[in-house]
């Protein structure tokens, strides 16, 4: 039987050959309640949020250094605690410390807790739980990593791991950091084509994936979809399949039953000394251009900022069970899902399914039944769920709730004042918690200013230890005191952020730390409040933020140009009742062309989908006979913002554009669109 659907092995005892190497590291799970933090007692005279930040940014080697020695087991200490240069683009953390990463999440908690639950596994059917310990934990991911070893997988080496939330896939993350290979993850809601540009780019050999998944009561063939992005990955090797289903798959002769490779292997696995600037993983994230960029996060300090901000944004105590929704295949699952929660010791939950699977309770049934604390989801879902009414929540009894957290965009009053009042019975304070797959963890969120902090419905608020933003205006210039509003930046560097983009170190330089010298710039735009507090007001650049997945323009018009019919398209976001964001896409047709709006509308709707993926295709298309452009010929998108946003006094200043009957035309055809909307 698969192990994904057993709770794991029945376990002997386990030696831990590895126990003698490690430095002490205190319990990262034990609040002192006689200061802030346990590691209080190393910052004299300071026991507050204010006292500690304040000391975060003045002294962050003072800081970060008896952070990273007290809370990470190390085999070989650090000697430098940061070597950073934000105009270079240079990030560097605790050099010359060695360490490994799933020691940390795994060993050093079944040494002291070995059947203490790890992962709650909540499947795609309700009520089909499985809970893993850090024991059963520790040896499936030797299993899997000698396994990886035994097939030819090396330090150093790329693995892409496209699979549903589950044991085997959280068992594959940390089987990498074991051995020193570097995992990217993929969402496995990804075409094969959008899979196959991410292998491509990684340089992967190898790739970890199941037969099918199950998510809202359907099935989805993911082996099948992998073996179309093989057909286009001559690197490949080798394919290591689960079975998350007892259905066969055809095998080729790269094919490797994974779970059958794992029962010949040992339970116990040395794990490999990393130098705490080795890449341990590579995720791809949308930007301004049409190719995904491979961010790089390595070692040390992106496991201490991960911990530090599960443990003290949500207040995170020994034995509570901590319920983040998200996918494993964006940055929220790998630091509030795995790396956060584990390394602290923590239960984490792996959600595999739907919020309406099979009723818009799911959420509040799995809250009521694990009995979970902290519940961490983006506002999409509230936004979803609060259209089917109170009833779905109420009936369900919620009281072990403490903390509620939203991650991904920001929240809407409406939404968030329903997640408190209605999911929390207004006694749960609610996160909005901003940050980026760049960053590693949250940098701005309400906590950890303590639970009776106060909280401004839907503001992110105040910034984490270490993070030291900044409000820039057009000019550059840093914008001082409060109830100023510009481009958000952070002054200084901190251990979680990403280090470079996988084989493109310029790029990262220029989308990062160009726009702003010495500092890095999110590309998002935000307010200081008369307070003092920040609320995040979108994206800056040509990025859509959909249901909190940030995906390029020009990745969807590269999609909707491979059309035999369009000529040239632009996309822009727009505004969702659900989403959030949506997309809105404007195409110019090849002369000559004579097609239905509803024919261009789903077969363009259909190559998005099948280009990068189902939750990317476009919210609505408007055919047009041009795009507004400058004299220069780049598209002027903020007037095609305006116009959808039926902004139309507001286009501002139009002496650039080329030609002025393309506005009028582009204007007429929306107000069409508006009309047939409003019969519907």
């Amino acid at each position: 039987m698969s192990l994904l659907l057993r709770p794991a092995f029945a376990s002997p005892q386990l030696h831990l050959r590895v126990a003698a190497k490690l430095h002490s590291a205190r319990s990262c799970s034990t609040f002192n309640v006689t200061g802030y933090m346990p590691e209080a007692a190393a910052f004299p005279g300071v026991r507050d949020y204010p006292g500690l930040r304040d000391l975060s940014v003045q002294h962050p080697e003072r800081f970060w250094g008896i952070l990273g020695r007290e809370r990470l087991a190390w085999i070989t200490p650090f000697h430098t605690v940061s070597d950073c240069d934000l105009t270079q683009g240079r990030v560097r953390w605790f050099e010359g410390g060695q360490l490994n990463v799933s020691v940390n999440c795994i060993d050093r908690h079944v040494h002291m807790s070995p059947d203490k639950v790890a992962l709650i596994w909540e499947r795609d059917e309700p009520g089909a739980h499985v809970k893993i310990t850090y024991r059963q934990l520790l040896e499936v991911t030797c299993r899997l990593a000698n396994t990886l070893k035994r097939q030819g997988v090396r330090k150093g080496d790329r693995v892409v791991i496209y699979m549903p939330a589950s044991p085997i896939a959280v068992a594959s993350m940390l089987a990498c950091a074991r051995i020193g290979a570097v995992h990217t993850v993929v969402f496995a809601g990804f075409s094969a084509e959008a899979l196959a540009n991410r292998i491509q780019d990684a340089q992967s050999e190898t790739v970890i994936t199941t037969n099918q998944a199950l998510r809202g009561g359907r099935v989805i063939e993911l082996k099948k979809t992998v073996d179309q992005a093989v057909k286009l990955c001559p690197s490949i090797k080798r394919v290591l399949i689960a079975m998350r289903t007892e259905n066969k798959v055809p095998m080729s002769n790269i094919d490797i039953p994974l779970e059958e490779e794992m029962m010949k292997e040992e339970a116990v696995c040395d794990p490999v000394a990393m130098e705490s600037e080795d890449m341990l993983f590579l995720l791809y994230t949308s930007g301004s251009t049409g190719k995904p960029k491979g961010v790089v996060h390595t070692q040390a300090g992106y496991l201490l900022y991960t911990s530090l901000t599960h443990k003290y944004v949500f207040d995170y105590h020994d034995g509570d069970v901590f319920g983040c929704v998200a996918d494993i295949g964006w940055i929220t699952g790998h630091s509030y899902v795995v790396y956060g929660p584990l390394c602290n010791g923590g239960t984490t939950v792996l959600f595999e399914s739907t919020p309406v699977y099979p009723n818009p309770g799911r959420y509040w049934e799995t809250v009521e039944r694990l009995k979970i604390n902290h519940f961490y989801c983006a506002p999409t879902a509230i936004r979803l769920l609060l259209k089917y009414g109170d009833t779905w929540v109420k009936s369900h009894d919620r009281s072990s709730l403490k903390t509620l957290g939203t991650v991904g965009e920001p929240i809407n009053s409406e939404a968030w004042n329903w997640y408190y009042k209605v999911v929390g019975d207004g006694r749960c304070p609610v996160l909005d918690t901003w940050w980026q797959t760049e960053t590693g963890g949250i940098c701005i969120s309400p906590h950890p200013a303590g639970r009776d902090a106060k909280i401004v419905p839907a503001m992110a608020m105040r910034p984490f230890f270490g993070i030291d933003p900044v409000l820039v205006d057009d000019q550059g210039r840093r914008l001082e005191g409060n109830k100023v509003s510009g481009s958000l930046c952070i002054a200084k560097p901190w251990p979680g952020m990403a280090r470079t983009i996988y084989n493109d170190h310029d790029r990262f330089v220029d989308t990062y730390f160009k726009a702003y010298p010495n500092h890095f710039f999110t590309g998002d735009g935000a307010h200081r409040s008369e307070e003092g507090y920040y609320q995040i007001i979108g994206r800056l650049d040509d990025v859509i933020n959909i249901s909190g997945h940030r995906l390029g323009t020009a990745e969807i018009e590269g999609a909707v140009n491979q059309h035999q019919v369009v000529a040239e398209s632009a996309a822009i976001g727009c505004a969702h009742e659900v989403k959030g964001e949506g997309s809105y896409v404007f195409i110019v047709l090849k002369d000559g062309i004579n097609i239905s709006e509803d024919t261009i509308d789903k077969e363009l709707k259909d190559i998005v989908s099948q280009k990068i993926a189902k939750y990317a295709a476009p919210d609505h298309i408007q055919i047009v006979k041009r795009l507004p452009k400058t004299r220069s010929g780049k598209i002027m998108r903020r007037v095609l913002r305006k116009i959808v946003e039926n902004k139309i006094d507001e286009l501002g200043d139009l002496t650039t554009l080329d030609d002025h009957v393309a506005v009028e035309e582009i204007v007429a055809g929306r107000e069409k669109i508006l009309e047939k909307e409003a019969k519907n």
